[in-house]
């Protein structure tokens, strides 16, 4: 059976650059609708030693998500050299439809998929277009589809793109919101023939009983009454569960692949909490009894992107496929990994040989 192939990638960064100086105004709220009595200075220092994140990218004003899913697609497109009227399969990942403002609501018909290939003007109409809601793993599972597709012949050329605009979603008196950004980005699949790379193998978890509203929607931890949902998280909650899942599932995708640890060039972790994607990675090596972490195992971009969900790990590909961080890069034949988590609770992971 042959391999799916990511043939190129694509990456929209926003305009907006948001340094974490620009919160130090804000009043932040805990869940019980109390002022945290830290002063806010300490809550952004605290804040950013735990997550990485030093600054975030917002859209520009009315950009949509589907609008940045689609010059992200574009730039796939080109990099491949392809017809876009060849393309049979459009998936696309997001968790809250297209919002033009924060509150916005959220539109999601038709979907961001059909909004993408019209805004590529792809006439094809076998050209199949549907999205996919996974929460942060989203785009990963797009690419587990898309493979599945082509294995079964149901396809030859897949769109996979992952976008969302999180600071439509932001309750500004939570200091959890500084967490989240925007971003898009996809990449083109294919049948390969012509080697043995591309992907060897994937794992998918679902926990959706105890663990299903660890991340949600809820009102403002503060002010006035809205219908208003914003995106929420219990934060000590979705450590724990990444910690004790994510590197046994990890696991299992890699050990199905018989290669050997050793040979493991890369990790494109969602980029959600630096502190927990480092615990993470290195408790997936323990696992093999190896308790330094290889160097330059985990490329990373949350410190000025921010988490921006189903975004992150194809921007943090394309900017490491492009050279655009130093000193990682990919080679042809490389061993590397793919693994995310996010609300649902769902984790996927994904061995691939570059």
């Amino acid at each position: 059976m042959s391999a799916s192939k990511i043939i190129a990638t694509g990456a929209y960064i926003p305009t907006v650059d948001v340094p974490n100086e620009q919160f130090t105004d804000r009043l932040f709220f805990g869940t019980d609708l109390k002022a945290i009595e830290q002063p806010t200075e300490e809550i952004i220092r605290k804040f950013s030693l735990i997550t990485g994140i030093e600054r975030r990218r917002y859209a520009p004003e009315v950009m949509t998500a589907s609008d940045m899913g689609a010059l992200a697609a574009q730039q796939a497109i080109a990099g491949a050299g392809i017809d876009r009227e060849s393309i049979d399969m459009i998936i696309v990942a997001h968790n809250f439809g297209d919002m033009k403002y924060n509150g916005a609501p959220r539109d999601m018909v038709p979907s961001l998929a059909s909004r993408i290939k019209n805004k590529l003007a792809i006439r094809n109409t076998k050209c199949i277009p549907y999205d996919i809601i996974f929460g942060c793993p989203g785009w990963l599972q797009g690419i587990i589809q898309a493979d599945q597709a082509i294995k079964a012949g149901a396809s030859d050329t897949c769109l996979v793109v992952g976008c969302e605009t999180l600071s439509r979603v932001l309750d500004t008196t939570d200091r959890d919101s500084m967490i989240f950004s925007d971003g898009g980005g996809a990449c083109v699949l294919q049948r390969n023939t012509s080697d043995n790379n591309g992907i060897l193998a994937s794992a998918v978890r679902s926990d959706s009983l105890d663990e299903l509203e660890y991340i949600y929607s809820a009102g403002a931890n503060k002010g006035d009454v809205t219908d208003t949902r914003f995106i929420k998280m219990k934060g000590r909650k979705v450590y724990e569960y990444a910690l004790r899942h994510v590197p046994l599932a990890m696991k299992d995708c890699f050990d199905s692949t018989g290669e050997v640890i050793e040979d493991l060039k890369m990790i494109f972790i969602h980029q959600a909490n630096e502190k927990m994607d480092e615990a993470i990675v290195k408790r997936f090596f323990e696992l093999y009894g190896v308790n330094n972490l290889p160097k330059n195992i985990m490329p990373m971009n949350i410190s000025t992107l921010g988490n921006s969900s189903v975004a992150t790990i194809p921007t943090l590909l394309h900017q490491v496929a492009s050279g655009q961080i130093e000193p990682f890069r990919l080679d042809k034949g490389d061993l590397v990994m793919f693994a995310s988590v996010g609300a649902g609770m769902n984790i996927n992971a994904m061995t691939y040989k570059w």
